[in-house]
């Protein structure tokens, strides 16, 4: 992702002690073993069991393994580089996979809930976090400036597509309510990393340098970010899409959709633009134009198998890193206890967002009583909130303390919300009734 400070670069030096093709089929292997005793055992959410196996493991490297044994495991988790790993190869298929199977016409009748939220809210909860966290930290005594405590608003408020697709799947969620949530999930995803971005430039510790930015650097960011992203990625889907007119052959075809995505997402990145965006455009795309006439059935049901294949995969590969790289953080008591208060923080960031915008918007159209209590609690925050934790140089000030509050928020939120939202939702949410349009 263009723009982020690097703060484990330079570990794949030639000849060191650990090859990255060792370091990959550890991680395969990993995620083989936990996926299998998942599935066996626990039945839990494949992502959900995945990760919290492999945190379990990696609590007892920390607690029962010799140090020898520890150092050994941390230097290989340091050696994949979490934020690099994500933010610059996962993160490009995830966000495609997903865009893919979301259809354009259930997201614009929602169109003013998800843009709101995916915009004002995630800038309101980014100052709501930071505002309320400076309190926090400065009660247990640890001393943070206030443009610190809003970089790890940014980092928090945007709700992570990987974790909510993943999770919706298997709650049972109405269709509705799933297009609200992942729609909003795709789009705040983009924008909030643009706003750490921005926030990180004010702060003099973005691609400017230390020098910080003043508003006019701030306007062209955004507009290169987000503007740049959607004529990217219109532009790329419209040529992928004219290609794939002219075959009717499923491997190449298939072939065309997984250098869209690759190319896009390096082309945006290099280009200064936002690859997540670019590439979530150009997946409604090719997911809904593309797929209605461009394809053959054949084609569209290769697709749809190969990209699922491609979302389940890295999806574990994912999940089994966040786990383990609890093997990299520095806990002490009072980080602990600012991260086990951050997580109320962040909820109730979450509601005002949320509350504000349903607040305005039912002067214009119906909501079911509950939908805030539900989007509330259904604002997942996963993977890319660590990556970009995990991204911050060693210089930043409270490093640790950011990044131990962002893995605390973020496996709390996947294990305890991740769990628990197919029952709120059954619970709060009206039935569907065929034909009908739901008010949720």
């Amino acid at each position: 992702m263009h723009g982020f400070p690097r703060a484990r670069a330079g570990r794949y030096a030639p000849g060191a002690a650990m090859g990255m093709i060792e370091i990959l089929s550890i991680t395969l292997v990993v995620a083989a073993v936990t996926a299998w005793i998942n599935e066996r055992f626990l039945g839990l959410p494949t992502t959900v069991g995945v990760m919290v196996l492999a945190l379990l493991g990696s609590l007892a490297v920390v607690v029962l393994a010799p140090a020898g044994l520890r150092e050994q495991a941390r230097e290989v988790l340091e050696r994949i580089d979490f934020s690099h790993a994500l933010l610059d190869v996962l993160l490009a298929f995830l966000l495609f996979a997903g865009a893919l199977h979301i259809k354009v016409d259930q997201l614009y009748a929602r169109k003013w809930l998800i843009g709101v939220l995916a915009t004002v809210g995630v800038m309101v909860s980014t100052f709501v976090v930071g505002g309320t966290v400076l309190i926090a930290l400065r009660l247990l005594g640890i001393e943070v400036e206030f443009i610190h405590c809003l970089i790890f608003g940014a980092l928090i408020s945007p709700t992570d597509p990987i974790a909510v697709l993943s999770i919706l799947k298997r709650a049972g969620v109405p269709k509705s309510l799933e297009t609200k949530i992942a729609g909003e999930s795709l789009f705040n995803d983009g924008v909030g990393l643009v706003v750490f971005l921005v926030i990180l430039g004010i702060a003099g510790l973005g691609h400017t340098g230390e020098e910080a930015l003043g508003l006019a650097g701030v306007a062209t960011m955004v507009l290169t970010e987000i503007g740049g992203a959607v004529v990217l990625g219109m532009a790329a889907g419209w040529v992928a899409y004219q290609m794939l007119l002219q075959v009717d052959q499923y491997k190449v075809e298939v072939m065309i959709t997984l250098a869209l995505c690759a190319g896009l997402y390096s082309a945006a990145t290099a280009l200064g633009a936002s690859g997540p965006i670019a590439v979530v455009i150009a997946g409604l795309f090719i997911g809904n134009t593309g797929r209605r006439y461009a394809m053959s059935e054949t084609t569209v049901a290769r697709l749809d198998v190969f990209w699922e294949l491609i979302d389940e995969i890295l999806n574990v590969v994912l999940f089994v890193l966040i786990g383990m790289e609890v093997l990299v953080l520095e806990f002490d008591g009072s980080t602990l206890i600012a991260g086990l208060i951050a997580i109320p923080l962040v909820l109730l960031a979450r509601l005002i967002a949320v509350g504000s915008a349903v607040g305005v918007l039912r002067r214009w159209r119906t909501f079911s009583p509950h939908v805030v209590k539900i989007l509330t609690w259904g604002g997942l925050r996963g993977g890319i909130s660590v990556a970009l934790a995990l991204s911050l140089p060693m210089s930043f000030p409270q490093r640790n303390v950011i990044v131990t509050m962002t893995y605390v928020v973020v496996i709390f939120s996947i294990v305890v919300q991740g769990l628990t939202i197919g029952r709120l939702v059954s619970r709060l949410a009206p039935p569907e009734l065929p034909g009908s349009e739901p008010v949720l």
